[in-house]
């Protein structure tokens, strides 16, 4: 089937209280395992593309690799550009074939975001096109995009309510205290922030740096009213270890193929393990 907006998606993980993953792709092996973990446990699923990833694969490449894994799978999936910094990258993914975006504003004033997220909505939406925004500050560090955690600051409730009201997003990613990459020790997530939000807003929060994240603790946000969870780190670095251990193991391999099948195999187990944790699973 062809991909579809996260409109296909997150209503009915809202109502039924699951969460549909982000797996981020960043190459070929990332777009093949979280397809198969997705296939297997018969999962909808969203592709996330960074504007690093998309720098590095391409732009006609990420959509062909998403295309042939909605062709192949006939699942429910969305193409959806990650903290899209500008209107114009927007746009740019939106005409090449991307089915939603998020537009990240949270370093803009509030009143700025709400009006450039306003934009990127009103256009997206002619197109059929899901939009994600987002308020507050997540910390951590995703691709170039580093945010100190004095810098990180937690979302309002009325404010995201005001900023849902307004603009008319599809999900809102509102800051509760996660943060992109691993985590030293335990995020303090406020599940009171999440629960607020989500009860007075009838799209899904969404929860930004869910690498890592102990599992009660996703339970509890999705419980609350999260209804798309972001995973990336996880599957790099079960990615890298799997390569790391496969050279180590043999210093004359030379076939990438040798060390890359152990790596996908490893991202699988990775994306299983999560659609499960998510309740995903036969919701496709």
């Amino acid at each position: 089937m062809p991909l579809v907006s996260m409109n296909e998606l997150l209503p009915k993980a809202k109502a039924n209280k699951y969460a549909v993953g982000q797996f981020n792709m960043n190459n070929l092996e990332f777009a093949q395992a979280i397809v198969d973990a997705a296939e297997e446990l018969k999962s909808p699923f969203i592709y996330g593309v960074s504007e690093g990833a998309l720098k590095y694969m391409g732009i006609e490449f990420t959509v062909a690799l998403a295309e042939a894994a909605a062709k192949k799978s006939g699942l429910p999936i969305a193409l959806h550009l990650d903290h899209g910094s500008s209107f114009e990258v927007a746009m740019k993914c939106i005409r090449a074939g991307f089915s939603s975006v998020m537009f990240d504003g949270s370093h803009h004033s509030f009143e700025e975001n709400i009006r450039l997220t306003k934009e990127v909505v009103k256009a997206a939406r002619a197109m059929g096109v899901s939009v994600e925004g987002e308020l507050g500050t997540i910390g951590g560090v995703e691709d170039d995009i580093s945010v100190d955690e004095e810098n990180a600051s937690l979302a309002k409730p009325e404010e995201a309510i005001r900023f849902y009201e307004e603009t008319g997003v599809d999900c809102l990613a509102i800051a509760v205290g996660t943060a992109h990459g691993m985590y030293a020790g335990e995020p303090n997530i406020r599940f009171d922030i999440i629960q607020k939000v989500s009860s007075a807003i009838p799209v899904p929060v969404v929860l930004h740096g869910g690498s890592g994240v102990p599992d009660e603790m996703i339970r509890q946000a999705i419980a609350a009213g999260v209804g798309k969870i972001n995973v990336n780190t996880e599957n790099q670095v079960a990615c890298t270890d799997a390569i790391r251990e496969a050279l180590n193991k043999d210093a004359k391999i030379y076939d990438p193929r040798k060390y890359l099948t152990p790596a996908r195999k490893a991202m699988v187990e990775v994306v299983k393990s999560k659609i499960q944790l998510f309740g995903s699973s036969n919701q496709a």
